[in-house]
């Protein structure tokens, strides 16, 4: 062991330099407190530095949530969208042809804002916006899910009024030869005065088909009267059609009947003055004229030519 030494003024030598096992002690003890302290300092910068094992992979996850909850937030304003065009499509196409006001905007929101005020608790503001607006999203889906029920059901109404609809003509066009387009008062030759002519008359061969002009059900059918043999069927919605002069019918009362199908067969029954179907159509239970309805089978050029043949003729056939 090294031996050091320390100089002593009143000997004016140098003497070996004692430690005493309490020097020794105190000394001991105070490299260990440096040491453990620098510990400490080295320890505290190299976290401050150098994360741990367990934080990198923590973090690595945050960055795969977060990339996650954006591609959901993003999926989410793709869907709210496609939502929006559908409620466009609802307001401004489906309800305007079925005749029915919009859904209100008021409508559409009702019920957001409890939702909103339960998302508030949450701290992390990207997971609470997503999740208020998947909230919103799904509170319009519940109104358009309701409003896409009510179209179903309007649909359903209007086709059963639009079947029933007369909108076709009774005689078919290869059978028609004359259209006589009297419809109102008209003078009779053979009688020598005037009367009301309700109808119009489609001239065709004996025992042409006569076709029903919209669904409904046949409440009259029977003969000896100034209609021969005639069928009257109520359609609903204020529409009745009646079929006069017919050869005869092959429908009963009460039958249902659907658009096209055939009640009868041309003939010259009742008070006639040839053979053809005088046809008549009451809205509300007023005569309207026919003419009006059954344009939809015909083409525009075809509807013209019909009119103008049929405005020749003068004279109805009853």
């Amino acid at each position: 062991m090294k031996l050091r030494y320390r100089y002593n003024a009143e000997t004016c030598r140098y003497e070996p330099l004692v430690v005493s096992p309490r020097l020794f002690t105190k000394r001991i003890f105070r490299l260990l407190g440096v040491s453990f302290l620098l510990g400490l300092l080295g320890l505290a910068y190299y976290n401050s530095q150098y994360p741990l094992l367990d934080e990198i992979q923590k973090q690595g996850e945050n960055v795969k949530l977060k990339t996650a909850w954006l591609t959901i937030h993003s999926q989410l304003k793709k869907t709210s969208q496609q939502l929006t065009d559908l409620e466009n499509s609802d307001d401004h196409n489906f309800r305007v042809i079925l005749d029915m006001d919009p859904v209100s905007s008021t409508q559409r929101e009702a019920g957001v804002g409890g939702r909103e005020k339960a998302s508030a608790e949450i701290t992390y503001p990207i997971i609470r916006n997503a999740i208020d607006f998947s909230e919103k999203i799904k509170n319009r889906l519940t109104v358009e899910a309701q409003s896409i029920h009510e179209l179903k059901a309007a649909l359903k109404s209007k086709e059963r009024q639009w079947a029933a609809r007369p909108a076709i003509q009774p005689i078919n066009n290869k059978q028609l030869t004359h259209l006589y387009l009297v419809f109102g008062e008209r003078t009779l030759p053979q009688e020598g005065y005037t009367r009301q002519h309700n109808g119009l008359d489609f001239a065709a061969p004996y025992k042409s088909p006569i076709y029903a002009t919209g669904d409904g059900i046949v409440t009259y059918a029977n003969g000896g009267t100034t209609y021969g043999n005639v069928v009257f069927v109520n359609h609903g919605y204020g529409f009745e059609t009646r079929y006069a002069h017919m050869s005869k019918f092959i429908v009963s009362v009460g039958e249902k009947v659907k658009r096209g199908q055939v009640l009868g067969y041309v003939g010259d029954t009742g008070h006639s003055f040839g053979t053809h179907l005088h046809y008549e159509v009451l809205y509300q239970t007023r005569f309207v004229n026919p003419i009006s309805f059954f344009q939809r089978d015909l083409n525009n050029k075809e509807y013209e030519k019909l009119i103008t043949s049929g405005s020749k003729q003068t004279v109805p056939l009853d």
